[in-house]
């Protein structure tokens, strides 16, 4: 965690990633269930103290999905307010490094891989639908993956 007092006017600085997998279905992203806030969601967290922002997605990433990735190119961001803070979250694309079974806790109780087109349905934040969207629209082109 941070070393130090965050004051109101910090920004907080958060990461993560869209997790890509080809199945029979086509290209699938995963998708996590946050119980504190009843939310599914893509995976991403704060930044910890000494960390860039690859580091941050990538162990965000590893910690609420238990899958280890590989990071790839830069799918995009957004901002938000947070309790009067503006809060950053930065993406990334990536692939399976090595899968874990996914074990539920405390901050995920559960992980869906999903067709983008489920996964648009299934996201509860405006600002992930229009990344996903986004996502697709650049790496699938002439795909119709968001029927």
């Amino acid at each position: 965690m941070n070393d130090r007092q965050d004051s109101p006017n910090d920004v907080i600085q958060a990461a993560g990633g869209l997790v890509w997998r080809h199945s029979a279905r086509g290209p699938e992203v995963v998708l996590i269930h946050r119980p504190r806030y009843d939310d599914w969601s893509f995976p991403k967290g704060k930044m910890e103290a000494g960390e860039s922002w690859m580091e941050t997605a990538l162990r965000e990433v590893e910690e609420e999905t238990g899958i280890h990735v590989v990071l790839g190119d830069f799918a995009g961001s957004f901002s938000y307010l947070v309790r009067q803070r503006v809060k950053v979250v930065l993406f990334w694309n990536m692939q399976i490094g090595k899968e874990s079974p996914f074990v539920a806790n405390d901050e995920v109780d559960q992980l869906k891989w999903l067709p983008a087109d489920q996964a648009m349905g299934l996201l509860q934040y405006g600002f992930e639908r229009d990344l996903l969207r986004a996502v697709v629209q650049t790496r699938w082109p002439d795909a119709d993956l968001l029927d």
